[in-house]
């Protein structure tokens, strides 16, 4: 979106203490100082007046990354438009910074340059000392010691895009961080209840069944089924490795589709608007027995319910049944009762 023709997610180490860092990257539109600042404000979002869209609380970035790790450095830069300087700035929210100076209101420090010719200067919004103190801040409390250190993150962003790195990475009990970089070079998984040997060794026999074995712990299998559809001209790249786009309708035999209404209990449609196509078929590992099932439920080409289980049954059955659910509505409306949606699969199957 926004321009961007890749995303990249990398691990970096802070040179400070040696420690594990996650780094997102894009080459979109990037954001000038006022996008930057809404951003990385609690509650602010462009899209709160927008109806059936994702991000209307603006909460989704701070509790994503704050979720991840105590800290989060963000580098963005923007190409001058309407007569406007080409931007570049660099803000940070830092638990670590808030905790430790015990600050009572959420404090984040950014700073901001525009380009004058071909050098990049310091743009001021209020005074020079406001300025610098944010910069020391920054200097004191990031993986970077120096303002040097810090433009040099913008070597990797040409003409616009945005850099996130994510620092003091959360721990499990054990002491180990919750992100799991060794497992295996080109990916990054999770730790813990959502990791299950058992299926990590399944998927390697069933290929077809992959994505529903490995998706709740890895992220290059939760990446390659997040979009219904990708362009030829985007790519994810996942540790220096591209992430292949996949369909799960490659995985299912006997295929149906469908174009499903959801009806009132009198039989009369709920909303003539309401509306979803859907692809549903039997897992081609289902002679096999593997308790595979549900519904990848997609609103406007992304992903919003993984494997969504809407047969839960004593027996086996509905094992093996997978769908694709492509729906045409407010998210309010997505989520179909789970008993019309076992009437579906019966009469599918």
């Amino acid at each position: 979106r926004n321009g961007a023709t890749f995303v990249n997610i990398d691990m970096l180490e802070n040179s400070k203490d040696k420690t594990r860092m996650l780094l997102v990257e894009d080459n979109g539109g990037g954001m000038d100082p006022d996008k930057m600042r809404q951003c990385m404000s609690l509650g602010y979002s462009a899209k709160s007046q927008v109806a059936n869209t994702i991000g209307q609380y603006g909460n989704g970035f701070k509790t994503s990354t704050m979720r991840l790790g105590a800290d989060v450095l963000v580098f963005s830069r923007s190409r001058g438009k309407e007569g406007k300087r080409p931007t570049q700035s660099i803000g940070m929210l830092s638990y670590t910074f808030l905790r430790s100076t015990g600050k009572e209101d959420i404090v984040v420090p950014m700073i901001d340059y525009e380009k004058n010719g071909l050098n990049w200067t310091r743009k001021l919004r209020s005074t020079f000392a406001d300025w610098n103190t944010s910069l020391q801040t920054i200097i004191t409390w990031s993986p970077y010691g120096t303002e040097a250190e810090l433009l040099e993150q913008f070597s990797s962003i040409k003409e616009q895009g945005t850099r996130v790195i994510i620092y003091n990475l959360w721990e499990d009990d054990q002491g180990d961080l919750e992100l799991d970089f060794d497992a295996d070079v080109n990916d990054i998984q999770l730790r813990g209840g959502n990791r299950d040997e058992k299926n990590i060794e399944m998927a390697k026999r069933f290929p077809n069944s992959k994505h529903f074995l490995t998706y709740r712990h890895s992220l290059r299998s939760y990446a390659s089924i997040l979009y219904l559809r990708l362009s030829d001209a985007f790519q994810i790249f996942l540790r220096g490795k591209e992430i292949e786009h996949h369909n799960i309708v490659t995985d299912m035999m006997l295929k149906k589709e469908v174009t499903y209404r959801p009806v009132a209990t009198n039989g009369l449609p709920k909303d003539s608007n309401m509306v979803a196509d859907v692809t549903i078929g039997f897992v081609k590992d289902a002679k096999f027995h593997i308790d595979v099932q549900g519904f990848n439920v997609y609103h406007r080409n992304r992903l919003i319910k993984p494997f969504w289980r809407v047969w839960t049954a004593a027996g086996s059955g509905g094992r093996g049944v997978i769908g694709r659910s492509l729906w045409y509505v407010g998210i309010t409306l997505i989520l179909l009762a789970a008993g019309e949606v076992i009437n579906l699969i019966c009469r599918c199957t």
